[in-house]
């Protein structure tokens, strides 16, 4: 069976992988669309830390359920369009014995840690399977990055009378903005390209900043009476970003970082103390897949406008050297499997 694997730095081939046969508590999914994250584009250019060469891409899955196991229920049927939750988890690190599966010290996530969707069929539990009667096979392929992002706004407790800084406007930064709007906060976005802060706009943020034309800081303290924001979302992984997120946020206020950063990060940590900032990490997503499908079933914002461009499954080397050449220009690239 074909798939697409990268193979060493900037260099993605075509591979021959096994038809999967579902177990008896497994689907069997014929994919159709797969996502690609900032993870898979920093793994393209070999400076993903958690990812070893060969691997197959692909954990942002959408596709439709052509075969099931035995012990999978009813409510689950063939011929249902579906996304994946693509993480594991062991049930027994300090992490899982707390129910924050998300972070599990041993957690596998699909394209990352073990081998992704970016091929024709794969098997998957039951329990990692979420249908959608409603959704359109390319916005199913957008619910796991939008969760992400989700997840962040409640790790970072956000409150209808918060205003929130979303620093990072790609589809993880919009899905924090998205939560955060919902849960009736006030949102500053920044980011450095025009159209990515026109997309925030559109979902629902108050204030948009272009940090590359004015000094982020400065306006920052203009909106907020020079207090600072309730809480900042970093969602781009970046020294200077998180940085920022530092020095914006108002004493007492929050810190929730999402993104990887490939530097070191020098900060002065009398920020924290001081302003006695909490300070979150936040990894993959914690039981919101389907608040993320039912958000996006009600159509309360143009989520499709998150797809920047697709490629057929043929081209998938070009996709990932479309990105990595034109990096201010995408969201998100989807690869249409089912060409």
């Amino acid at each position: 069976m074909k798939a697409f694997a990268i193979i060493k730095e900037r260099t993605v081939q075509e591979t021959d992988i096994r038809e999967p046969v579902p177990e008896p508590d497994e689907i069997l999914l014929e994919v159709h669309y797969i996502g690609l994250c900032g993870s898979d584009l920093n793994s393209y250019r070999g400076l993903m830390p958690l990812v070893t060469l060969p691997r197959i891409p692909g954990h942002e899955i959408s596709g439709v359920i052509i075969d099931k196991g035995n012990r999978v229920p009813d409510s689950i049927k063939t011929g249902d369009k579906a996304t994946v939750y693509p993480y594991t988890n062991c049930g027994v690190c300090p992490a899982c014995r707390q129910g924050r599966i998300n972070t599990c010290e041993f957690n596998q996530t699909l394209g990352v840690q073990r081998d992704g969707a970016l091929t024709r069929k794969i098997r998957v539990p039951y329990t990692k399977v979420f249908t959608s009667g409603i959704l359109a096979l390319e916005e199913l392929a957008l619910v796991e990055p939008v969760s992400v992002g989700y997840h962040a706004a409640n790790r970072g407790e956000i409150k209808e009378t918060d205003t929130v800084l979303i620093i990072g406007c790609g589809v993880i930064g919009i899905g924090a903005l998205c939560a955060c709007v919902r849960k009736g906060a006030a949102v500053i976005a920044v980011d450095i390209d025009d159209q990515k802060l026109a997309t925030a706009k559109a979902f629902g943020a108050i204030y948009t900043i272009n940090s590359k034309k004015e000094n982020a800081l400065l306006r920052i303290r203009e909106l907020t009476r020079n207090e600072g924001v309730d809480a900042a979302v970093e969602a781009v992984g970046n020294p200077a970003t998180f940085v920022l997120a530092l020095e914006a946020v108002s004493f007492a206020g929050r810190v929730i970082t999402i993104g990887y950063s490939k530097e070191e990060v020098h900060f002065n940590s009398q920020l924290i103390v001081r302003k006695e900032i909490n300070l979150y990490g936040s990894r993959n997503s914690l039981r919101v897949f389907p608040s993320v499908i039912s958000m996006f079933e009600q159509r309360e914002r143009p989520y499709s406008d998150l797809i920047s461009k697709v490629f057929p499954f043929s081209q998938t080397p070009d996709a990932f050297k479309y990105w990595d050449e034109n990096p201010g220009l995408v969201s998100r690239i989807l690869i249409h499997v089912t060409e």
